[in-house]
């Protein structure tokens, strides 16, 4: 069996590592690849194969549907992953900059929201209202959290019992967005997930043009999602610190 980037040879003869690039960090290693004379993303972790076969599948739909993402390139058998290694489409461009091209982030986003609608869960996660029962679900475990902190985050998630669901990208910052003058792509869907559509929508200058209401609701729920993936056991992680800080007391 391959293992680890030596599963790079299920891409064939011509292929090789360039360079590691930044994102991914600490998940997995990503690094340029060059494969039959183009560049490609090559991206090593330790998800499950059910794990990545829904990544791969839901990128192959959006690309199918219009959508521009980091599209998996089979193995010369036709597999989308081996081992935990993928291998991508690059995808060019910027940073969104303006509040402009933040409100062309919000359209792309909203689209994605509207394709996926009664998409399964990804194996092993649970939503933000999942988890006002449960106490885990993939890099989450309340029982690590301060109590009366994880009584404020389920409060915050609480205010979005009964919305719809579809998948959500899950980090939409600036990072991993690649906008040129005609299209706008989204990267890196490790944290994409079944979940209220409103958390992807909380971004730079009101972008997505929420109401003050629903804005509070989905900006609230959002930082106590981020508090509570980030938490470390020791309570030492200072993003993590700091979001929880923003959920209020109930």
């Amino acid at each position: 069996m391959a293992v680890g980037w030596e599963a790079l040879d299920q891409w064939g003869d011509d292929v090789a590592r360039i360079e590691p690039l930044t994102g991914g960090v600490g998940l997995n290693e990503v690094w340029s690849v060059r494969l039959n004379g183009r560049v490609a993303v090559g991206r090593l972790g330790k998800r499950s194969d059910a794990d990545l076969s829904w990544e791969t599948e839901l990128l192959r739909n959006l690309d199918r549907e219009g959508m521009t993402v980091p599209v998996p390139i089979p193995t010369t058998e036709g597999r989308h992953f081996v081992d935990g290694l993928v291998v991508m489409t690059y995808v060019a461009g910027g940073p969104p900059e303006t509040e402009a091209d933040w409100r062309r982030v919000a359209d792309t986003l909203r689209q994605l929201h509207r394709l996926t609608h009664g998409w399964p869960q990804r194996p092993g996660w649970r939503s933000s209202t999942d988890l006002l029962d449960a106490e885990t679900g993939t890099k989450i475990d309340l029982g690590a959290m301060p109590p009366e902190g994880v009584i404020r985050c389920r409060a915050a998630w609480a205010r979005l019992t009964g919305r719809e669901r579809c998948v959500v990208h899950g980090d939409q910052n600036h990072g991993n967005i690649r906008m040129t003058a005609d299209r706008v792509a989204l990267i890196d869907w490790d944290e994409s997930h079944v979940d209220v559509p409103d958390l992807d929508l909380v971004l730079p200058h009101n972008a997505a043009g929420l109401d003050d209401v629903t804005h509070d609701v989905a900006a609230q729920a959002w930082a106590a999602w981020e508090a509570a993936v980030c938490w470390d056991p020791t309570g030492t992680d200072e993003f993590a610190v700091k979001r929880l800080a923003e959920v209020r007391a109930v």
